[in-house]
């Protein structure tokens, strides 16, 4: 089963989701936004992954932070903390593959963990 983390109305998880429904993958999709962050995969994702991979330097969420905010992520810690708070600061789609995690929208990476 494969499950797509994300919000959506962003662009990347619309692309993400058409890609998948293309090659006939309908993963169950997590909406951030209805559903909230699930603790337990947050956790699973912060042990397996950097959480730099996992903040949204570059998105409209993140620009907004007051620089105070922004300079308290300093580790997984608070890292976790601010992405449970703020969801849409957590870069998207986040995948849960039967083979691992994956960040962001890579039609090549997202091929080959298909078998395609």
């Amino acid at each position: 089963m494969i499950t797509l983390y994300g919000i959506p109305n962003c662009d990347t998880v619309k692309k993400a989701r058409a890609w998948l429904s293309e090659r006939g993958v309908e993963p169950v999709f997590h909406d951030f936004k209805r559903q909230g962050v699930p603790e337990q995969a947050l956790d699973q994702w912060l042990a397996t992954l950097d959480w730099t991979v996992l903040v949204n330097r570059k998105g409209t969420t993140w620009r907004q932070l007051d620089e105070a905010a922004r300079a308290m992520v300093v580790d997984a810690t608070s890292a976790r903390s601010l992405m449970l708070e703020k969801p849409s600061v957590i870069k998207r789609p986040v995948v849960q593959w039967p083979s691992g995690v994956s960040v962001g929208f890579d039609a090549d990476d997202w091929a080959h963990r298909l078998g395609t």
